[in-house]
């Protein structure tokens, strides 16, 4: 009788728990609240698609259509028959590509570094990658304008690769970071006695292993140089310029701005991270849950 009444309570709770977690509902009010919001964000999306569709009569006509009553592809062939913004396209895949890989070899190295070795300043030094992640951007531009101009790299890619590098470093390296701490250091171990390297462990052991983080990483650092246009305005030259910094000089000037044109632009630009995003979403969801939770 007493098993039979301290088991009742048990049983109970647990078909307690079991509704809870079967039965997530959130009710009519919920799902309308969370419909609004989605539709509020996906707004600015459908005005870039429609924009870029339209006629420019249209677009600032009194009476603007909310739909491209005769939709027109004319805005996107001023984008392939602007030899400026082809040049900036390929800017920007270098400039992106060089970010990315660079970012990733770098922060790779530290999350190594910070993660399985133990040495004087280790904490000193991850304190100051978090400090800096407090100082806008900006704050930083005239001192790596000086310091490139110095060293005589303004106007070039390495420039602009450096600099998206250092505001791409410190998330990658502490993402990273969290991966490795989750790797055991009896694999670390049995490396060295095969008689690798610290470098030979990176490279065949350990970046293998967090692949998943490695490719969230170097997408963070892609769409960073994809998508600047302060950084890329200040430091890159006339011949380096990327495509938020072409998209700028060909379609807005003093007074008039051609936004269709300039929407169409942002369209074609924006495709090539949606397909790299859709291909490597995998990778990106795995790398971001095993950077956030330690093994």
């Amino acid at each position: 009788m007493s098993a039979a009444t301290s088991a009742r309570p048990r049983r109970r709770g647990a078909r307690q728990v079991g509704e809870g977690i079967t039965n997530p509902s959130l009710g009519w009010a919920g799902g309308l609240a969370l419909t609004v919001l989605s539709l509020f964000g996906l707004l600015p999306v459908y005005w870039l698609f429609a924009t870029a569709f339209m006629h420019r009569e249209d677009v600032f006509s009194t009476d603007r259509p909310l739909f491209p009553v005769d939709p027109t592809l004319e805005n996107f062939r001023s984008f392939f028959d602007n030899t400026v913004l082809l040049k900036s396209l390929w800017n920007s895949v270098v400039v992106s590509a060089g970010t990315a890989v660079l970012s990733v070899l770098v922060s790779g190295l530290m999350a190594y570094s910070l993660s399985k070795f133990r040495y004087r300043g280790r904490n000193a030094i991850m304190m100051m990658f978090l400090l800096g992640q407090l100082l806008p951007g900006a704050l930083l531009l005239v001192t790596l304008y000086v310091m490139f101009s110095s060293a005589g790299l303004l106007h070039t890619y390495t420039a602009v690769i450096l600099a998206f590098t250092t505001f791409t470093l410190p998330l990658s390296a502490f993402l990273l970071k969290g991966i490795i701490d989750g790797l055991p250091d009896e694999l670390i171990e049995a490396a060295r006695v095969d008689g690798l390297s610290n470098l030979g462990t990176l490279f065949r052991i350990v970046f293998p292993l967090i692949a998943p983080g490695l490719v969230t990483a170097g997408m963070f650092a892609f769409m960073r140089g994809w998508s600047d246009l302060l950084f890329a305005l200040t430091l890159a030259g006339p011949d380096k310029q990327t495509l938020p910094v072409g998209m700028t000089t060909a379609f807005i000037h003093e007074g008039a701005a051609d936004w269709p044109a300039l929407m169409a632009s942002s369209v074609i630009t924006s495709l090539p991270l949606v397909v790299i995003f859709v291909m490597l979403q995998r990778y990106f969801v795995s790398g971001l849950a095993a950077g956030a939770v330690k093994g």
